[in-house]
């Protein structure tokens, strides 16, 4: 039995067997439309005023499962990177002794031991003897006077290395109570515990795998929590979307590695250096580069040397259009116009690939700014009173829309290197190649030309038809939104399972494709207890 899912833009109803195609032609939205559900992964934003709060959740959790103070349990959250269910699942396994003897956790305690001591103790740092009032002993029992104490944290607060201060005793691995760090430090300059205490707040986002800082530049101050430990893209309140693995803009259907290659290709230099390979050849003489735009294979360099333009060799100035006397190319011509050939095949396969990617971004950008005149042209209709009060149908098809363009623009680079010689030379044969790509290209084209005549309709002036057109053109929008989520959700399955699935020795993983697009990371409710 299916379940009802329920959005802004359409009310479908999912069959967990029946998985309609969406070449199968336009499908009737009177009736249910069948597709199969995608869940997507929770996520929330951590602000300033929230980031104690998140962080004390996770403290609490510890605290209460394991019976623990909280610097206890914030050392065992960073020596596992704040994955509460991980130090649960250690502790289960385990027990609590390896799992305190990994993180450096000593739970015995042994404050009244300076008490115990004589009235004058010798510190085994400095070597001098002080009074035991003058003396902090920690959880793990060594015991050093409180200046030898003091300079050995504001080291470490100083090198950034304050999250996790081990014990000044040899061969003593266990992590310091931090109140006593605080303690101690503040006594000497209270800015160095406020920086000591900020590095343990800002550590529940430097030390944890599932929050990330927001990637914006000029940066908004937030950080993105997830809930589940998988690749998937978010949206920050702030309004930019990102990779939470990577932290670079949404890419999929591209993998991490595949758009880092990507933009890396696309700044860099690599595609010039291969038209100059293709249209230039170096001047024997001078090293300068020359360019034939025409005339036979005899070119002078302005230095006055002249070269065969096939091989690049110096030759004299007596020649026809065909040959140069005295000069044969011989093995040297062949190897360069095959490394030539290979430059020009490989600048030919770039450009292609470029421009259709730089197309459909372009087109994104052009369409963008329909919503504008979208939303004035709806203004100005319910202004008028218009028959029709409901044009949701146009801003679900726009955004519809906005989607699917995006997915068609990263298939291109991904494209570039699945079916390359870059990433996958060895994982498939020339006919696996050629079949997958056949495959893949048939998805895509199909997106393509769906996408096209969306836009074609989301583009009409709606606002000067009569009621009948208009009832027409809303139909054949809510048919095409949901005909092209459907070829966008065969896509990105013929991505993980067809292609990135088959893969043996190199690890690519792209997003979960989201029908209602990134999704949109909600704000950390702030209940401030007392003791915070």
């Amino acid at each position: 039995m299916g379940d009802y899912y329920s959005s802004d833009e359409e009310r479908y109803y999912y069959e967990d067997d029946d998985d309609r195609d969406a070449s199968d032609g336009l499908p009737d939205l009177e009736t249910e439309v069948s597709l199969p559900c995608t869940k997507s992964p929770s996520s929330e934003v951590i602000t300033k005023e929230s980031l104690l709060i998140a962080q004390r959740g996770d403290l609490r959790r510890i605290m209460d499962v394991l019976s623990l103070k909280e610097h206890h349990a914030r050392t065992l959250l960073i020596h596992y990177r704040w994955d509460v269910d991980k130090v649960i699942a250690v502790f289960v396994e385990k027990g609590k002794d390896k799992l305190y003897a990994a993180a450096g956790v000593t739970v015995l305690e042994h404050d009244n031991l300076s008490s115990e001591l004589s009235s004058t103790v010798m510190c085994l740092i400095c070597m001098e003897e002080v009074s035991a009032s003058d003396v902090t002993t920690m959880d793990c029992g060594h015991h050093f006077c409180n200046t030898c104490w003091t300079e050995h944290f504001i080291v470490k607060i100083n090198e950034g290395l304050s999250r996790r201060i081990r014990c000044m005793a040899h061969q003593c691995y266990a992590i310091c109570d931090e109140v006593k760090i605080r303690s101690l430090v503040s006594a000497r300059d209270p800015n160095m515990s406020e920086k000591f205490d900020r590095f343990l707040l800002e550590s529940y986002i430097e030390d944890n795998k599932q929050v990330k800082w927001c990637p914006s530049v000029p940066h908004c101050g937030n950080a993105i929590r997830i809930k589940y430990d998988e690749l998937c893209e978010v949206e920050c309140t702030c309004g930019l979307q990102f990779c939470f693995s990577c932290l670079s803009e949404a890419h999929s259907p591209c993998s991490c590695l595949m758009w880092g290659l990507w933009t890396k290709k696309c700044h860099d230099e690599s595609e010039t250096v291969n038209w100059m390979t293709v249209h230039t050849k170096p001047c024997p003489k001078c090293h300068k580069l020359v360019e034939k735009s025409g005339g036979c294979n005899l070119v002078c360099c302005i230095c006055g040397q002249a070269f065969c333009w096939l091989c690049g060799g110096p030759t004299g100035r007596e020649h026809t259009w065909t040959s140069i006397s005295g000069h044969s190319c011989g093995q040297y011509k062949e190897d360069q116009e095959k490394k030539t050939e290979r430059a020009k095949r490989d600048l030919l396969r770039y450009i292609h690939f470029h421009n259709l990617f730089k197309a459909h971004t372009d087109s994104f950008q052009r369409e963008a700014e329909l919503k504008e005149t979208i939303q004035e042209k709806i203004s100005i209709l319910e202004d008028n009173q218009s028959t029709f009060k409901d044009f949701s149908w146009v801003t679900n098809g726009l955004c519809r829309l906005f989607r699917s363009r995006r997915v068609l623009s990263y298939s291109y680079p991904f494209a570039y290197y699945m079916f390359g010689d870059d990433l996958f030379k060895h994982e498939m044969t020339k006919n696996e190649k050629e079949i997958k790509q056949n495959l893949f290209e048939e998805q895509q084209q199909q997106l393509h030309a769906n996408v096209e005549k969306l836009s074609l309709f989301i583009g009409e002036p709606f606002d000067k038809y009569p009621e009948n057109k208009v009832e027409e053109l809303r139909m054949k929008v809510i048919n095409l939104s949901v005909m092209i989520d459907g070829i966008c959700r065969k896509l990105y399955e013929c991505i993980e399972n067809d292609l990135l699935g088959s893969i043996q020795h190199a690890h690519h993983s792209i997003a979960p494709y989201m029908s209602m697009g990134v999704e949109k990371a909600s704000e950390l409710s702030i209940c401030w207890e007392n003791e915070a």
